[in-house]
């Protein structure tokens, strides 16, 4: 073999050993994200998980349009994980906590699943429920702050990750004051699992989020409240009644 064709025969090898350490490098890097990923939200290859819908206002099996494009947004994390979502109604959800990875969305007037996750993992966080007065509609108080609705201009959701039960899977709480609310928390969900993971593990976390004038801007522009972790998972303390007579 003479010189030119070794070098020929030299570069060859060299550039398909560089193809495949390259090629295992991002293989590797892509499945790191991934199972990441899957132990953030809970999921496994195959398994399946629970996507709880609430109804429309004013109907008991309709579900609002924008609430469709948040369950279609969940959906793709939930089939990039290699998972696959049940999607059950609020009122037909019948399980308990923990064995499946489930996302619960909609406010607890119009998701009876969602007012049960309120009551029993979030019970120092609470949302009106009642239509009168009309501006204390969705009102949500934790932490002894109120956050009050203008439609919009200024909507809050609870985006929120808890475990219960004996399974150790995550509940995703996406409870908004408004259907467009809903959607912003699963678009910032979908933008900012990674940083959420690095930051709470695989921990429990309680994030409010103002979604900044949704009149013009729709779920796209979102910002971080606070994170009332420590106020919503402790039970507020009870008021002691007045005494008689003052």
């Amino acid at each position: 073999m003479n010189e030119d064709l070794r070098n020929v025969v030299l570069g060859v090898l060299a550039t398909g050993v560089s193809g495949s350490l390259g090629w295992l490098t991002r293989t590797y890097l892509w499945r790191r994200t991934l199972r990441r990923k899957q132990a953030f939200f809970g999921l496994r290859d195959g398994s399946e998980c629970l996507l709880v819908v609430n109804r429309k206002a004013g109907s008991e099996r309709a579900v609002h349009n924008v609430d469709v494009s948040a369950l279609l947004e969940l959906s793709a994390l939930i089939k990039d994980c290699g998972a696959r979502p049940e999607i059950v109604q609020h009122d037909e959800a019948r399980q308990g906590l923990g064995d499946r990875a489930e996302f619960c969305v909609g406010g607890p007037y119009s998701n009876r699943r969602m007012a049960a996750h309120l009551s029993s993992l979030l019970p120092g966080l609470t949302m009106n429920v009642e239509s009168d007065p009309f501006e204390d509609r969705g009102m949500i108080t934790v932490g002894g702050e109120v956050y009050r609705c203008v439609n919009g201009t200024t909507e809050y959701v609870i985006l929120a990750r808890l475990t219960g039960g004996e399974g150790g899977r995550p509940v995703f709480l996406l409870c908004g004051q408004a259907a467009v609310s809903n959607q912003a928390a699963s678009r910032y969900l979908a933008r900012h699992h990674e940083r959420l993971a690095r930051k709470y593990g695989s921990g429990p976390f309680v994030l409010l989020l103002k979604v900044v004038n949704s009149d013009a801007y729709g779920p796209d522009v979102v910002e971080l409240v606070a994170d009332v972790t420590r106020a919503a998972t402790t039970r507020a303390p009870a008021t002691a009644p007045e005494p008689a007579g003052t």
